[in-house]
């Protein structure tokens, strides 16, 4: 397999086939939270690319040439939410100055990507992909990049189906939360089916 097959294997699986959100169920906190309008939900979604790839080209690096040469380890959950909050308190100063409308509308969910357990548990997989899957640093940061457009993918989708929820008169009992929750279960189902469609273009 080529390089760039390969890299584009990687990007689609994040994607769609192990899609953090509505697959692996991380980063719920802000999925819920900011997906009500949608020009919240991209700028979030676009937040959190950045942080996620970044923080990936900062962790990797970190990891290989410093903490693990030297034992350090076990140190790396430490070390990244470290990096993470850097980054996070960067994108915040930056929407502050340049976009305080978006600034506002993300309100506490902004600060809230230092604890995106997505974000961290990509910088974590990237370091475990090392030995299982021989992954380097460009595969690193283009698995980070798909893991962010997957986040983007269900926070946009799920935005639109809130926006037609807003419209609807579901039974009393599911009002809120709780069709909000069926809806969301719903559009995860549908990512299911994605596996074998990415498998059967490239290998197939």
């Amino acid at each position: 397999m080529s390089l760039g097959v390969k890299l584009a294997m990687i990007f689609l699986t994040m994607v769609f086939v192990d899609n953090y959100v509505l697959v692996q169920f991380l980063g719920i906190c802000p999925f819920l939270g900011v997906s009500k309008k949608l020009n919240s939900a991209v700028g979030m979604s676009v937040a959190v690319i950045f942080v996620m790839v970044l923080a990936t080209a900062v962790t990797f690096p970190l990891y290989v040439y410093l903490l693990e040469p030297n034992g350090l380890g076990y140190l790396n959950t430490i070390a990244f939410i470290l990096i993470i909050a850097t980054l996070v308190q960067l994108v915040e100063t930056v929407l502050k100055k340049f976009i305080p409308s978006l600034y506002k509308a993300l309100g506490v969910y902004l600060p809230l990507i230092t604890t995106n357990c997505a974000i961290l548990g990509v910088t974590l997989l990237n370091i475990d992909n090392i030995t299982e899957n021989g992954y380097g640093f460009l595969e690193s940061v283009v698995c980070a990049a798909g893991a962010g457009v997957g986040f983007m993918l269900a926070m946009v989708l799920f935005a639109g189906v809130r926006q037609r929820l807003e419209e609807a008169q579901p039974p009393k009992p599911f009002e809120g939360l709780p069709i909000t929750l069926v809806s969301a279960s719903l559009v995860s189902l549908s990512f299911m089916s994605f596996g074998g469609i990415i498998e059967a273009i490239f290998n197939g």
